[in-house]
């Protein structure tokens, strides 16, 4: 039982998964940081600034603008980095060892062609 654990544990992904998961939360943090330091601020100006600097209230409720401007500009941010600084070496990484290239071809077509290579060898 440890050992199929084992097995599971080390084959790869899972580790790639924890490593990804901990890199995300860390960036996450990072890029939090940045928008509540620098963002904020910016977008409070744009809109008004002071403590109620793009928000809108209608019948006692609040809808804040600028926390959705906030949130937007975070994602971008967040997506920009990660595409940059970890999918397009990835895929450059790939394409360069040829591990992109995905056979798509079914288990039960390669073993009929196999048998078609083979009868064709014996005949000749």
């Amino acid at each position: 039982m440890l050992q199929g654990f084992k097995t599971f544990v080390l084959r790869g992904n899972v580790i790639d998964l924890a490593v990804a998961f901990v890199v995300g939360a860390a960036f996450s943090t990072l890029v939090g940081a940045f928008t509540k330091a620098l963002i904020d601020p910016v977008v409070g100006i744009f809109l008004g600034g002071g403590i109620d600097a793009g928000t809108v209230t209608i019948r006692g409720q609040v809808i804040d603008f600028s926390m959705l401007i906030n949130a937007l500009i975070t994602f971008f941010i967040t997506l920009t980095v990660i595409y940059f600084v970890f999918v397009v070496p990835m895929n450059a990484y790939r394409k360069r060892t040829g591990q992109g290239t995905v056979d798509a071809t079914p288990a039960d077509v390669k073993l009929l062609q196999e048998i078609r290579d083979l009868l064709k060898e014996q005949q000749s």
